[in-house]
């Protein structure tokens, strides 16, 4: 690593790569240095149960990746990268019922009931505008929106909790579906914005759907690399970095990892607020995730949810508040709020002919040290009676073994940091340009904006930035 480059990228998730695709594409000379031996972060594959099945070790199904702006907008289906689509998106199963997120908004407004017409009086005007939705959300929420009426349409919902949302409809079936989505902010859904999270998933299952990456995540991270390195980018692995100074000289650096880790990092080179502000990032709730290989379907309790990709496990929206609160709050719930996708039903290379790979997790606290395969396995069985016949294999990951397989999981947080108004609004820093922490020094990361998720939006922006300072020159 002694050539001089004119970027350096820290870290091979999404965002470091879409970062470094970026800047190779405006003729940079850049560096990809990852610690791991394999590129990917939070878009790894593997065979994690019994040999054939094959499992993605922290993200799977991909809204944001399929209606990222910036993923969109490069050939990366000419490096391999296929989304498929399950005929469901999400599904919510209540005790003698189940609600469908179809990507039709009037076959889901259908399956509502009385709450069908404020369904789509809700989502139906954004979904509309989703492109240019998507292109102001997934961003930094401190500059001039390139569009101010679809932000503000979201905005005055968005802003608002989840809860108080949920408030608007009657039904079972619409407080659990909305309540569900909302559940992915890993918070406690009395909290402002937490509306923002279930609006910005619904609008994207009926524009994008919630789709899978065939042959695994880890698939997408293998095309962002092979374009890149058909741009002229050089990627080293196994390469664990603690100071810039163990980097090649360059004009400046981009750091795809957590907000603490970045701060240790760059060291002197931060500006001052931005050192105090990395320093104090409070990590989220952790995750607790087990992988099954099965012999046969799940045997669901209704056939709808054979046919979902993504299915929402936790009963009522006050059962759903009530786990998530718990979490928040540091226990343990007893009937944990449990995400579950079923990537086979849709692609045959996650298993064997009749055989099925199943991903499921729960939220726990930060460090937490719980086993928590009874109360998981519980919620399935509670919507699959004689699921655990199926299982020929099983794989868990609690929160030491989500730090271990990537440092900026920090206390099994997979998040980039806990979903509070001060570290989104100012995530990491109250100003225009947030990515930039330091001289010659950005943050990538989902520490920084839009957050958490396969998009590779917060790789995009500060590559954008940086390569600002590198026209300079």
């Amino acid at each position: 690593m002694s050539h001089r480059y004119d970027a350096v990228v820290v870290g091979a998730g999404p965002n470091g790569l879409a970062a470094a695709v970026e800047l190779a594409r405006r003729h940079r000379s850049v560096l990809v240095v990852e610690g791991h031996d394999q590129i990917g972060g939070g878009c790894r594959t593997a065979e994690l149960t019994v040999e054939g099945h094959l499992h993605d070790v922290c993200a799977a199904a991909h809204p944001l990746g399929a209606g990222s702006p910036y993923l969109r907008r490069l050939p990366l289906a000419d490096y391999g990268l296929e989304w498929v689509q399950p005929e469901i998106p999400a599904a919510h199963p209540l005790e003698h019922t189940t609600v469908a997120l179809h990507r039709s908004i009037a076959d889901t407004a259908a399956g509502l009931g009385p709450d069908g017409d404020a369904y789509r009086e809700l989502i139906g005007p954004l979904t509309a505008r989703a492109d240019a939705l998507f292109d102001a959300i997934l961003g930094p929420l401190v500059r001039m929106p390139r569009h101010p009426v679809t932000l503000a349409r979201f905005g005055v919902s968005g802003v608002r909790s989840s809860h108080a949302i949920a408030g608007r409809f009657a039904s079972a079936e619409a407080k659990a579906l909305w309540t569900g989505l909302a559940a992915h902010s890993i918070t406690n859904l009395d909290r402002p914005f937490t509306a923002a999270v279930a609006l910005s998933l619904a609008v994207a299952a009926h524009a994008f759907g919630f789709p899978f990456v065939r042959g695994g995540s880890g698939s997408l991270v293998a095309a962002l690399a092979a374009y890149f390195a058909d741009l002229g980018g050089d990627i080293e692995t196994g390469a664990w970095i603690d100071d810039l100074d163990e980097l090649p000289d360059a004009d400046v650096y981009l750091l795809d990892v957590s907000a603490p880790a970045a701060a240790a990092i760059a060291g002197p080179r931060l500006m001052r607020p931005a050192r105090r502000r990395l320093r104090r990032w409070r990590p989220g709730p952790g995750v607790f995730k087990i992988d099954y290989a099965l012999d046969g379907a799940v045997p669901w309790r209704d056939d709808t949810l054979a046919a979902a990709g993504t299915i929402h496990l936790g009963g009522t929206a006050t059962e759903i508040e009530a786990s998530e609160k718990a979490v928040a709050a540091g226990d343990h719930p007893a009937q944990p709020f449990v995400l579950v996708t079923q990537p086979s039903i849709v692609d045959d290379t996650r298993a064997p002919p009749g055989h099925h790979t199943l991903w499921a997790y729960c939220h726990v606290p930060n460090r937490s040290t719980r086993d928590m395969t009874a109360e998981v396995e519980a919620q399935i069985e509670r919507f699959a009676p004689g699921f655990r016949r199926r299982v020929i294999g099983r794989h868990t990951m609690g929160n030491a073994d989500y730090e271990r397989y990537n440092p900026n999981n920090v206390g099994g947080d997979i998040a980039g940091g806990a979903f509070t108004t001060g570290q989104l609004v100012a995530r990491p820093l109250p100003t225009p340009n947030p990515y930039r922490i330091g001289s010659g020094v950005y943050l990538c990361s989902s520490s920084a904006p839009p957050g958490a998720g396969v998009h590779g939006m917060s790789g995009y922006h500060a590559a954008i930035e940086a390569d600002k300072v590198l026209s300079k020159r």
